[in-house]
C-alpha cells in the first residue's frame, strides 16, 4: 500500500480491502503516467537533437549556396573576359585585313 494513505480507525475489513485495491490501481496508473512523462522527455531530447542537426545542415547548405554563387560569379567574369578578348582579336584581325587589302600608296 502506498505511504500517502493509511486506514482510518473504524473502517471495516471490506472497506479496507476495497480501498487498498482501488489505491493500488490508482498508484499503478500514476506510475504509468510518470513513465509516459519520462518517455515524453526522451522524445523532446530527440527532437532537440534533430533540431540541432537540422540547423547544422542548414548552415552547410547556406555555405554551399554561397560557394555556388562565388563560382557562378567567377565563371561569369571569365566568360565576359573571353568574349571581350575575342571581340578585340576579331577587331584586330579586321583592321589588319583591311590594311593588307588596301592599295599601296606611293
Amino acid at each position: 500500500m502506498p505511504d500517502y494513505v493509511e486506514h482510518r480507525e473504524g473502517a471495516t475489513e471490506i472497506g479496507k480491502l476495497t480501498a487498498e485495491a482501488i489505491v493500488r490501481e490508482y498508484e499503478a496508473a500514476a506510475k504509468d503516467i510518470e513513465a509516459m512523462g519520462a518517455e515524453l522527455i526522451e522524445r523532446v531530447k530527440q527532437c532537440e537533437a534533430m533540431t540541432r542537426d537540422a540547423l547544422a545542415v542548414t548552415q552547410e547548405m547556406k555555405e554551399t549556396a554561397m560557394r555556388y554563387r562565388e563560382e557562378a560569379k567567377r565563371i561569369f567574369v571569365q566568360i565576359e573576359d573571353c568574349s571581350q578578348m575575342t571581340a578585340e582579336v576579331r577587331k584586330t584581325c579586321t583592321e589588319l585585313k583591311e590594311r593588307i587589302a588596301a592599295p599601296a600608296t606611293a
